[in-house]
């Protein structure tokens, strides 16, 4: 594995971090990436050394989305999934829900700009801990359906209605108080305060850690989340049919990825299009 894409260190006896190592592209999710990043969860749960994992993003940024602008071409998915209508989303969801299945508890670490599929990413993780001026949104919702839709699971329905119908972001301290993180800190305390919460996770025994982390999993199991979310790939699916669909990849193919993403956000004067960009 490449240490370019995924830096791999072990701060504190018992702790793996994993950092996404795309600055330049504000760590945007392209298939090698999410290859190395599962193959290093994998790596850290199967290592006997190692009994929680943290995963953060390099430079300004937790992860801005997938990559639209070509950095998967020439690359297969990195792991298979059934082809055909939906194969995507049901290929994202799958493998950020997969984290679930793994039986070491993973922790989000969340700076800037979690977007789109970054979001999906932290939403996958056991544990979500992120900068108070963190952004969380999921601005594709202002051409297309989500992948994976956690939001009305996590942020709850009135808060989800609005993200989904608007593309609006929410801060860190938001997305704590409706319940989607599980605490917010000044950016220059985020590294210390995780740490902190890994190290006492570590202090347990492994096995109990590992039976209690499958206890809440199932619990939202039996609640239908997982049903739910994978339930949802296909109205992702349907979307990509879509007439406003077609239009924005046709602006993309006209004017470009850069200037098609700023037009869908101009209205907003987010994202793309802020002036004081909090990432």
């Amino acid at each position: 594995m490449s240490e370019d894409l995924v830096l791999i260190n072990n701060p504190v006896e018992g702790v793996r971090q994993l950092t996404l190592n795309r600055p330049e592209k504000r760590n945007a999710l392209n298939h090698p990436l999410r290859g190395e990043l599962l193959d290093a969860l994998v790596a850290a749960d199967t290592d006997d050394q190692v009994r929680v994992t943290i995963v953060r993003g390099a430079g300004t940024c937790f992860s801005a989305g997938y990559d639209l602008g070509g950095g998967s071409a020439g690359h297969e998915l990195p792991f298979h999934t059934a082809p055909g209508d939906g194969q995507w989303p049901r290929h994202v969801t799958d493998g950020w829900m997969g984290i679930w299945d793994l039986a070491k508890p993973v922790i989000a670490q969340v700076h800037g700009w979690c977007l789109a599929g970054g979001s999906e990413l932290a939403t996958g993780c056991d544990l979500v801990y992120v900068a108070d001026d963190a952004q969380i949104g999921y601005p594709a919702v202002r051409f297309g359906v989500p992948d994976m839709q956690f939001h009305a699971w996590f942020m709850g329905m009135r808060k989800a209605m609005e993200m989904m119908v608007t593309g609006d972001a929410i801060t860190g301290t938001e997305a704590v108080s409706l319940g989607w993180a599980n605490a917010a800190f000044p950016l220059d305390e985020l590294d210390g305060a995780v740490l902190e919460v890994a190290r006492r996770i570590a202090t347990l025994p492994a096995d109990i850690v590992q039976l209690n982390k499958r206890a809440v999993h199932r619990q939202m199991e039996y609640m239908g989340i997982r049903a739910g979310i994978r339930a949802g790939t296909e109205l992702c699916a349907l979307g990509v049919h879509t007439e406003s669909m077609a239009n924005f990849l046709a602006e993309v193919a006209e004017s470009g990825l850069t200037s098609a993403l700023q037009q869908r956000d101009e209205p907003f004067g987010d994202y793309r299009t802020s002036r004081t960009p909090k990432n």
